[in-house]
């Protein structure tokens, strides 16, 4: 009778987990098209409850970007400054490779006056941003990436000596 209890429980917190996940997942969807439709303050409120229930929740899974990584963003655009670096700080700690984090702490950071780490944020992340239109167009040429460099050649004019 023992196992049975604890094989009931495993069920059932492994379930709730499922469904804490799953909750997460739709706070993140609507918070990310509230932040498309520019509804900055909607977005935040969304993606907070998202945080609330799953902080390490990958809504871009090709892209690896986390609920915190949107969080962030939120913040930033709603002027919640310090609670953006913080955010974005611990965005950057599930994945150091989350361009968008990196350059909106760096804008973060010009906002709280440190431009010295700013500048070196949004170097880096721009850095990484072409890194990934260059791997984009050299692999998946003529698929609407980019076209005619709209985007790098202002980027790569800005990253050179």
């Amino acid at each position: 009778m023992k196992a049975t209890d604890l094989l009931a429980m495993l069920s059932l917190s492994v379930a709730l987990s499922g469904c804490a996940s799953y909750q997460a997942g739709g706070y993140v969807q609507s918070g990310v098209q509230a932040l498309l439709a520019g509804n900055n303050q909607t977005a935040l409120s969304y993606l907070q409850a998202a945080a609330q229930q799953d902080p390490s929740y990958i809504y871009d899974t090709q892209l690896n970007l986390g609920v915190l990584s949107y969080l962030g963003r939120a913040q930033y655009l709603t002027g919640n400054y310090a609670e953006a670096r913080q955010t974005l700080e611990k965005a950057l700690a599930q994945n150091t490779d989350d361009n968008l984090a990196r350059l909106y702490l760096g804008l973060t950071q010009a906002r709280l006056g440190d431009n010295q780490a700013a500048l070196k944020n949004i170097e880096a992340s721009m850095k990484q941003l072409n890194g990934w239109l260059n791997y984009l167009n050299g692999n998946f040429p003529g698929e609407g990436w980019d076209p005619g460099g709209a985007i790098q050649e202002p980027t790569s004019k800005m990253l050179s000596p």
